[in-house]
């Protein structure tokens, strides 16, 4: 007899009447009682979330969903303009840009900041860990990941508000700690002031959710995935794919 296969999993399953989902039962459940964002968290940090939790989350998720014309809302209504019929291939092309300068971010600072206080331990003095941490970037030339804005040069309005959810909440953590401590003393490193971006303080608040750091460009990319959506349905209803894309072409110089 050949042995029974089994494919383990704690996400969900379904038989001929039922969805089962997390252990519940989809129907009876989770419609019409648990929120998306809960939703999100639970499926996975394995857990479901408190009130607390949910709301610093939806907040996080709240502050990704957009910022204008950004590379990957480019890219998403050009793809649009050129294959109408795949609604899933722009919603895609916008998706692959979230990268080490748009939304990749997120990632990269809660990972910067996780590494930072692995490797300090204890920590009773926030502001020289971020001093460290800050100098050894510099010597090493990397960026700190989180810091500055192509746009908002003096403070970046999602980070305050952020914060101050997370506080609200109780679950202002380390994570947020340290990356507040880097916002007061890299100037004196680097030499210059600049703003902490939502998109590293977004990581921050999810690190210190207890979600792992490997996940969270995923949260980033759920959240977009949203405001994309949102292009496109405005490049249904007011076109300006054809318009960026004829400035561009128009503008083309060759230059050997």
């Amino acid at each position: 007899m050949a042995e029974e296969l089994s494919f383990p999993t704690g996400i969900g399953t379904s038989d001929p009447t039922s969805i089962s989902l997390l252990g519940q039962d989809l129907a009876g459940d989770l419609m019409g009682q648990v929120g998306f964002g809960e939703l999100a968290y639970w499926l996975v940090a394995g857990r479901r979330p408190t009130q607390g939790e949910v709301r610093v989350f939806e907040a996080v998720l709240v502050a990704l969903a957009d910022h204008g014309f950004t590379p990957t809302a480019i890219a998403a209504r050009l793809t649009y303009l050129s294959a109408p019929e795949s609604l899933q291939g722009a919603l895609a092309a916008g998706l692959l840009g979230g990268g080490s300068r748009f939304l990749g971010v997120t990632e990269d600072c809660g990972r910067f900041l996780a590494d930072t206080l692995a490797q300090a331990g204890e920590v009773t003095d926030y502001d020289a860990v971020a001093l460290d941490a800050v100098t050894r970037a510099k010597r090493e030339r990397r960026l700190v990941p989180g810091l500055g804005h192509p746009v908002h040069k003096q403070q970046d309005p999602r980070t305050p508000v952020l914060i101050r959810v997370a506080t609200e909440e109780g679950v202002h953590g380390p994570h947020l700690r340290l990356f507040e401590a880097i916002g007061r003393v890299h100037p004196q490193v680097l030499g210059r002031t600049l703003p902490l971006n939502g998109a590293g303080v977004c990581g921050a608040a999810l690190a210190d959710l207890g979600l792992p750091v490997e996940m969270l460009r995923g949260f980033a990319l759920l959240a977009r995935a949203a405001g994309l959506l949102g292009h496109l349905a405005e490049e249904r209803r007011r076109p300006l794919g054809m318009d960026i894309y004829r400035t561009v072409d128009r503008n083309a110089v060759y230059e050997p």
